[in-house]
């Protein structure tokens, strides 16, 4: 069950643009939320320096060296923090079985193209941007979707065409996505607050 107002946890493996924005818009009192947590999974990631920056809890959790235990740490770390609801914000590493029992149906996740045809394992990036020009279409499409154990197949939530433009290249289409992705992931998390989407099987009632 979902309380408002939102308490959420993000991950994220870079720079977290999309973490940066619903934080911005809590900040600003235009998303009914709370921001408990921020988990990445290297040091390296500029997401972690920013988050410490303004306050928000961070923690590191690598998970190539023993992923069933970090999959355990994760889970508990957010459920310790009052997460209720967890964005990933360019996270790239695959839920573990604990993470995604205890919060089934309560992790969102920002897919830059069209879903499924340009979905699931190492379709991430500009990949996605390459595949998408490739296939001809007149329109790319960022979707926000429920994370499962699969790769991109969790139901969605609600998509944004990015029409794509004459002369149109994958870095000039990723540049486009990427400009989007934030103010779509906190409207996204508006309607959510708001009452006005509900997630799947009941997690959000």
């Amino acid at each position: 069950m979902i309380s408002r107002p939102l308490k959420i946890g993000f991950l994220a493996s870079g720079n977290g643009s999309s973490a940066r924005a619903v934080y911005d818009a809590i900040q600003a009192g235009r998303l009914d939320a709370d921001a408990r947590l921020l988990v990445t999974n290297t040091r390296k990631a500029s997401a972690l320096e920013w988050a410490q920056s303004v306050g928000l809890q961070t923690l590191c959790v690598p998970t190539v060296s023993n992923p069933e235990a970090a999959d355990i740490e994760l889970a508990d770390a957010m459920a310790a923090a009052g997460v209720e609801l967890i964005v990933m914000s360019g996270y790239l590493r695959r839920l573990g079985p604990a993470t995604l029992a205890r919060y089934g149906g309560r992790i969102l996740n920002i897919h830059p193209g069209p879903l499924p045809e340009f979905g699931g394992q190492g379709m991430y990036g500009r990949r996605v941007h390459e595949a998408v020009l490739a296939s001809g279409r007149a329109a790319s499409r960022i979707v926000i979707h429920v994370v499962d154990e699969e790769y991109d197949h969790g139901p969605a939530l609600g998509g944004l065409d990015v029409p794509i433009e004459t002369g149109d290249t994958p870095e000039t289409l990723e540049e486009r996505v990427k400009s989007l992705e934030p103010a779509f992931f906190v409207d996204t998390l508006r309607r959510i607050a708001s009452g006005e989407m509900e997630l799947p099987d009941g997690a959000g009632s």
